[in-house]
């Protein structure tokens, strides 16, 4: 991150959020792959070892996306960052259910993880408006 962000998106409920989101996904996704990192019986690899990494790597651009769009000053660019926010919100929301289908003992949390997007959701939407 830049260090010319103002001091008042630290305090933002929608950043915080967001900062909870990653801590949330970054610890799921280091839970799966203790379960999800070993070979088949044919040597191939559980496929479900990429959406665990992309969960962390889509939780991780929320920030940027978020700081992007406060700091824009056209509002086609940030229509352009609130897009971007939807997509990663989305594709988090989509890949934790093709998580949910591992197996693995870590599916469990993901429940959690869905719960704290829905509230990042309605952040968004209240946050979308003040833009």
């Amino acid at each position: 991150m830049s260090a010319n962000i103002p001091s008042h998106l630290f305090e933002m409920p929608i950043y915080k959020k967001a900062i909870e989101i990653f801590a949330l996904s970054q610890n799921i996704s280091r839970y799966l792959n203790h379960d999800l990192s070993h070979l088949n019986s044919d040597g191939s690899e559980d496929v479900d070892i990429y959406f665990s990494g992309d969960i962390v790597q889509q939780s991780v651009s929320l920030l940027p996306e978020i700081v992007s769009a406060e700091l824009e000053r056209y509002s086609e660019r940030k229509h352009y960052h609130i897009a971007s926010l939807k997509r990663l919100t989305n594709k988090l929301y989509s890949n934790s259910y093709r998580l949910e289908k591992s197996n693995s003992n870590g599916k469990d949390f993901l429940p959690i993880l869905r719960s704290e997007l829905k509230k990042f959701r309605k952040l968004q939407r209240s946050w979308m408006l003040t833009l």
